[in-house]
């Protein structure tokens, strides 16, 4: 198997409110291939598709009450310690649930947490180890 990961698909308890979240406090763009039944918005090089938690249990064939931790949370890394500070706030100011203040963590970068409509956590970070390119996109070490 390739090493590759194409679309997320979050369950959401509220697609309006959930599409409504992302387009208002993250300012995203859903493209032309959502309907009223899921929504896609374009990221970098995935999707990230939100979709009825009941429709997406019953589609995998099983039990729509998740409940708890996920075990997983979303990142989106920033350049630097002050980007995490700026976009927290912004997000905070257009409603976003700040569940861990900014803060040097232990493995050497800096970070937040904020959680969607549906308490699925978003982890707002400066990794000193991780490059982004002009895009935003991870990019690999040079090995010499």
């Amino acid at each position: 198997m390739e090493q590759r990961l194409t679309i997320i698909t979050i369950g959401v308890k509220n697609l309006q409110r959930s599409r409504d979240f992302y387009l208002n406090v993250f300012g995203w763009k859903p493209t032309e291939s959502s309907t009223e039944g899921v929504v896609f918005f374009q990221l970098n090089g995935i999707q990230l598709a939100l979709f009825p938690q009941e429709s997406l249990a019953d589609d995998a064939g099983v039990d729509p009450q998740g409940n708890g931790f996920r075990r997983y949370s979303l990142a989106h890394n920033v350049r630097s310690e002050q980007e995490v500070d700026e976009l927290v706030a912004q997000l905070e100011a257009k409603g976003a649930q700040v569940v861990k203040r900014p803060e040097k963590v232990f493995w050497g970068g800096y970070s937040s947490y904020i959680a969607d409509p549906d308490d699925n956590l978003w982890e707002i970070a400066y990794n000193p180890f991780l490059a982004l390119d002009d895009l935003g996109n991870a990019k690999m070490p040079s090995i010499h």
